[in-house]
């Protein structure tokens, strides 16, 4: 006798496929500071915004909408995975204990195909991440202003 019939194979076969694409699509650290990290501040000109995006691939297939880089060092971004830097800010975020410097990259709008040109706002601001089992930020959720 056969452990697999018929489409007890075809669900077998589905399910551990969908498990491979859930891995293989699961947020990673690396690239959380592709998208995130940028400390020291890179001095790229008045249009910042516009070449850390592009530098960054953030430009490609289209435009992303919105995009915040944290200007500080990785061993404090992930400090806010523990409870010296964070705490619980329900569904599985962490709010920091203190502001960070960033700078928030917003498409201007037009096209949403490059060349994409975008607006900068630099602000202080306390940070909401979500992070993996090995205490590192996975996902930028929101930034709350420093009140």
């Amino acid at each position: 006798m056969t452990p697999f019939k018929g489409s007890g194979l075809v669900i077998l076969t589905f399910l551990v496929s969908v498990l491979a694409l859930g891995a293989y699509c699961a947020p990673t650290y690396e690239k959380f500071l592709t998208q995130h990290y940028n400390h020291p501040k890179s001095s790229v000109g008045k249009k910042y915004c516009d070449v850390m995006m592009k530098r960054r691939g953030l430009d490609k297939p289209a435009c992303k909408e919105v995009n915040t880089f944290i200007h500080d060092t990785k061993n404090n971004i992930k400090a806010v995975c523990t409870a010296s830097g964070g705490k619980d800010y329900g569904k599985g975020l962490r709010i920091s204990l203190r502001p960070f410097t960033l700078t928030t990259c917003k498409h201007r709008g037009g096209s949403t195909r490059p060349p994409c040109r975008y607006s900068d706002n630099k602000s202080s601001r306390y940070i909401v991440i979500a992070c993996n089992e090995h205490g590192e930020p996975v996902h930028f959720d929101e930034s709350l202003l420093v009140t």
